[in-house]
């Protein structure tokens, strides 16, 4: 049996769910269980089979709860910052961040994370 963890992939909420206008910013907290549900039905087709997928949410949308398959993050102010620090702490595991944030792209990479679009993700 494969003992090593399963790819660690960081899902940017905010970020993912503002990548399309389909009035996301009329209920956030309803745009971003929409798009936990989609996580926790079809995984991240384009990364890998199997991972361990974290959505990291933040304002309106901080109250979401986890389901099988998602662990929820509420990020205490900015997502990109709990972004970077669960990269951080994943130490020496691969992790895959799925953001367009050129920032955020700029501070994980630079921890060793891989990063792929919201397209990943996304219907």
């Amino acid at each position: 049996m494969d003992q090593t963890p399963p790819l660690l992939v960081i899902v940017d909420g905010a970020n993912v769910v503002g990548s399309v206008p389909d009035g996301w910013w009329r209920d956030r907290k309803g745009a971003a269980e929409r798009l936990r549900d989609r996580l926790a039905a079809a995984g991240v087709p384009r990364v890998a089979q199997r991972a361990e997928i974290v959505l990291v949410v933040e304002g309106a949308a901080r109250h979401v709860a986890a389901v099988t398959g998602v662990r929820v993050e509420a990020a205490p102010g900015s997502g990109d910052d709990l972004v970077v620090e669960l990269v951080a702490r994943a130490d020496q595991r691969p992790v895959v961040v799925v953001t367009a944030d050129r920032e955020l792209r700029r501070r994980v990479t630079a921890l060793g994370a891989e990063v792929t679009g919201p397209r990943s993700v996304r219907d």
